[in-house]
């Protein structure tokens, strides 16, 4: 389930405190030795210029590793790369990102991310994207079921026994469909050989140690890095935290609760501007009137496409991202004043949940956390917790249970999970907003606990998911510090810094008449924004 969009690859080859600084590190240019060596190894890739309109200097290649760490000189599998060059004289090293998921590919993050940051600091680093395996270009590319999100899907809410078993054929199925066409992949797609993957690029790459930016679960493969290569890493940055503690069944309870709260923000955003909306000034009245609209599609689908799952894959992203507030919020009244589903179906095929692109990121995204860790094998289990946080938090509940669902009947065993405790780091730079629904706040405090040398920065009051580079000053300052010479910030609380939150969206109704009249002129504003751009490469369930 990724919202992302892919990029050719080339040919293969085998607030308060004090700031504490790293110094920096000797570049290859400072040694003869290590630049022969450097150089040496930097032949194993060999990149191809793939350039596009929003990348000129956007290059690709692929580095063959091990499907099979136990068997390095075994079956052999494609990951697909991307780079942003380095410009500037001062070099330093590569800077890996990844955009999360389990799933997301990361070659479009490694432009954006390139053009985002401060030129003069771009320009010190070769930013490197890459699809981890089994997504997207890299090969072989997984789908375990074509067309498994199709609409119209059953009821998510199992309210009969129909509806109960409707739902766990298709999770028994896509399970069941994985292990067939994926029986010797599937063992060997997981987090830790993910982790391996990046260690071969690095390698593959000539550096000594890598930089690496990791939005969301890709915050989890870099603690996972750190934990098996410490001596490896020489700058990280993590953005919206997976909590270790929690993968991957408790961390999928905790975000039901934590949609939950992001959808009361949006009915109270929704009632704050009844003018344009006219669906009252009321949160709980207006939340009423969001539950009477998907009994409805429950009953008839809008454009016999968008049921009571589709309406719940379609506001879902709004936990993740405010930008889709509006068009949301606008879609919700134009069905419920004014009878008209064109704007709800149009939003569903938008921003729902799962696009073009949702297939193979699914597919991943199940075969990564399945394997990771144990899930409750005994659907009685789910069915009691489940029911248990529907009474409290019902939005996203039922809607998570099944998109989990198959690691009930998973094909392969299960691993032990990585402890990610760690003293051995440089300081290491965490990014957290304090009402992030994917993430919740607490997996940015747990692992600010764990990584000794860690600094945190909270944007207080936040509630998007992925907030470095989306636009918030504050928050790209830290950033860019970071990146140009080690300095963190060191405070004396929970947090060492804390942000401001970046404001909530206005509806285009309600902005001002200058600001209209550049919308209808079609001057700039009506371009996406770093944020809107972010969250469609950052995408969903991430």
């Amino acid at each position: 389930m990724r919202r992302s969009t892919a990029v050719l690859c080339g040919a293969t080859v085998v607030l308060a405190g004090s700031l504490t600084a790293v110094p920096a590190e000797a570049t290859t240019s400072q040694s003869a030795q290590a630049a022969a060596q450097t150089a040496a190894q930097a032949a194993r890739v060999t990149w191809k210029k793939c350039a596009t309109d929003d990348a000129p200097t956007l290059q690709c290649a692929s580095v063959k590793v091990p499907l099979d760490y136990a068997k390095p000189q075994g079956r052999k599998i494609t990951l697909a790369l991307s780079r942003v060059p380095h410009t500037a004289r001062k070099y330093q090293g590569p800077l890996l990102v990844n955009p999360g998921g389990p799933g997301g590919s990361g070659l479009s993050l490694a432009p954006f991310v390139a053009s985002s940051l401060p030129k003069a600091v771009a320009s010190q680093y070769d930013v490197i994207g890459f699809d981890p395996r089994g997504v997207g270009k890299s090969q072989p590319a997984l789908d375990c079921k074509p067309g498994y999100f199709n609409p119209v899907r059953p009821d998510s809410v199992p309210r009969t026994a129909a509806i109960e078993k409707a739902n766990l054929s298709r999770a028994r199925a896509f399970a069941k469909a994985c292990g067939t066409k994926y029986a010797s992949v599937l063992p060997h797609i997981n987090t830790v050989n993910a982790v391996k993957d990046m260690d071969a690029i690095r390698k593959a790459l000539g550096a000594q140690k890598i930089n690496y930016f990791g939005y969301s679960y890709g915050t989890y493969l870099g603690q996972v890095y750190a934990k098996l290569y410490p001596t490896r890493v020489r700058r990280l940055v993590l953005d919206s935290i997976v909590d270790p503690g929690g993968v991957w069944y408790d961390a999928n309870i905790s975000q039901d609760y934590a949609f939950d709260a992001r959808q009361k923000a949006l009915m109270a955003w929704i009632a704050k501007y009844d003018g344009t909306y006219k669906l009252g000034t009321d949160p709980a009245k207006i939340e009423a009137k969001w539950y009477a609209m998907r009994a409805a599609l429950a009953k008839h689908p809008a454009g016999g496409k968008v049921g009571a799952s589709e309406l719940e894959d379609t506001f879902i992203p709004g936990g993740y991202y405010n930008g889709y507030w509006p068009t949301l919020a606008t879609a919700f009244a134009a069905y419920v004043n004014g009878h008209n589903a064109t704007p709800l179906v149009s939003a569903y095929d938008s921003i729902a949940a799962i696009d073009a692109s949702g297939d193979n990121g699914y597919s991943v995204y199940t075969a990564v956390q399945c394997r990771d860790v144990s899930w409750p094998r005994d659907w009685n289990q789910w069915r009691k917790d489940n029911w248990a946080v529907y009474k409290k938090a019902p939005f996203m509940a039922w809607n998570n249970a099944w998109y989990n669902a198959p690691c009930a009947y998973w094909p392969t065993k299960s691993m032990k999970p990585v402890s990610v405790a760690n003293s051995k780091l440089p300081p290491v730079l965490l990014f957290q907003a304090t009402n992030d629904a994917a993430t919740p706040y607490q997996g940015g405090v747990a692992v600010h606990r764990l990584l000794k040398h860690s600094s945190l920065v909270v944007e207080q009051g936040g509630g998007n998911h992925g907030i470095s580079l989306s636009g918030n000053a504050c928050l790209d300052k830290y950033l860019a510090k970071y990146l140009t010479d080690g300095t963190v910030p060191r405070g004396t609380g929970v947090a060492d810094a804390v942000c401001k939150k970046t404001a909530d969206p206005v509806p285009p109704a309600a902005a001002s008449a200058a600001a209209r009249s550049a919308l209808a002129a079609g001057q700039p504003g009506t371009a996406a924004t770093p944020a809107d751009t972010l969250h469609r490469l950052i995408g969903v369930r991430g």
